[in-house]
């Protein structure tokens, strides 16, 4: 099983300097035998806001980084012309020397698609139609499309990229149509477990692993790679009073966001429906013990060397470190010692 870290900053309006862990984070992974940085597209809020752009995040994670992949987690494709996804990406797999990989989503949030707003309704359809195109023209193909006075030329992307094929990950809350579709396109799944339990995971996954042999044949084995809230420390009740506080945050950020995109409450409840502060309370608590337990790499290496056992038993073949969800920088920084200290011995075992 492989190690990356993984961002997705819940508070983009955090004063100082809001990328240094960031780059501080991806210098340790790549001198410690991680596979890969991660970095979100997300547009509109303060949830996930450090990350409009990951191509940007990219190429900066290139300049200052020799081994480590960098991907994007994910590229929101009907956002976006596949022209431009893969010229940008083309030039960090250029200034990275070909360590590049991105996964494409659908989108969710309708107000993200004030950037294409006629793609809204047919996101799901387009994905698809947008892997196809990044692919080819990633091969170095000539794609037709229609220029500023409608007649139809044939594309091709500069620079050309290191790679001869860009590695792809279709990124899943966890709907199992979406691994079967991962799995007929021949991609990579990037998921996490907020809206699904390790057993209901196990079952997309062989889902996913059915299509793929049905398509591509039995030896594609694929890549499933799973975000997980990441701190690690010597003591599990200190680490769990550190982690307590910035976790539920971060869950209540991902609730408001939830909760605007339905126009208000997270189930689109009327205002004597919605439930009250405690009830949101009890409810985050809740979400947190449960989460700290059997949903995350929280707590000590021992705790979570049994965490990556029942992983590593669904077919989980990466972990995704979800770092940056509100901890102080430099205890995230510290802890990343202990979280190397458990890829070793896993990495290590007999």
């Amino acid at each position: 099983m492989e190690f990356s870290l993984f961002y997705f900053a819940d508070d983009a309006s955090a004063d100082g300097n809001r990328y240094q862990l960031l780059l501080d984070g991806a210098r340790f992974a790549d001198t410690h035998g991680f596979s890969a940085v991660w970095t979100p597209e997300r547009h509109f809020h303060t949830f996930g806001g450090l990350y409009p752009n990951p191509a940007v995040t990219g190429a900066a994670l290139a300049a200052v980084t020799e081994r480590v992949s960098i991907r994007a987690g994910s590229v929101v494709a009907p956002l976006h012309h596949p022209v431009r996804i893969a010229e940008d990406w083309s030039v960090v797999d250029n200034l990275s020397n070909g360590r590049t990989g991105v996964a494409f989503a659908s989108g969710w949030h309708a107000n993200d698609f004030v950037l294409n707003p006629d793609g809204y309704a047919t996101r799901r359809e387009s994905l698809t139609d947008t892997v196809d195109q990044v692919r080819r023209l990633w091969r170095g193909e000539s794609v037709p499309y229609p220029n500023g006075v409608g007649e139809e030329v044939d594309v091709r992307i500069f620079p050309a990229p290191v790679q001869p094929q860009l590695p792809m990950w279709i990124t899943s809350g966890g709907s199992p149509e979406t691994f079967r579709t991962a799995g007929r396109l021949g991609a990579g799944v990037l998921t996490h477990l907020l809206g699904q339990g390790i057993d209901v995971l196990a079952d997309r996954i062989a889902a996913y692993r059915a299509e793929l042999a049905e398509h591509h044949g039995e030896d594609h084995r694929g890549q499933v790679t799973l975000m997980l809230h990441t701190f690690l420390g010597e003591d599990r009740d200190t680490v769990k009073e550190i982690v307590r506080g910035p976790f539920t945050g971060y869950l209540r950020s991902s609730a408001d966001l939830f909760s605007a995109i339905r126009g208000g409450g997270a189930a689109g409840l009327s205002p004597d429906e919605m439930p009250t502060e405690e009830e949101i309370e009890w409810l985050l608590n809740h979400s947190f013990e449960r989460y700290f337990t059997e949903g995350s790499l929280l707590g000590t290496v021992p705790d979570n060397l049994r965490m990556l056992e029942r992983l590593d038993a669904t077919g989980v073949d990466e972990v995704a470190c979800l770092i940056d969800f509100g901890v102080d920088a430099k205890l995230v920084m510290d802890s990343l010692v202990h979280l190397d200290e458990l890829r070793v011995r896993w990495t290590e075992r007999p």
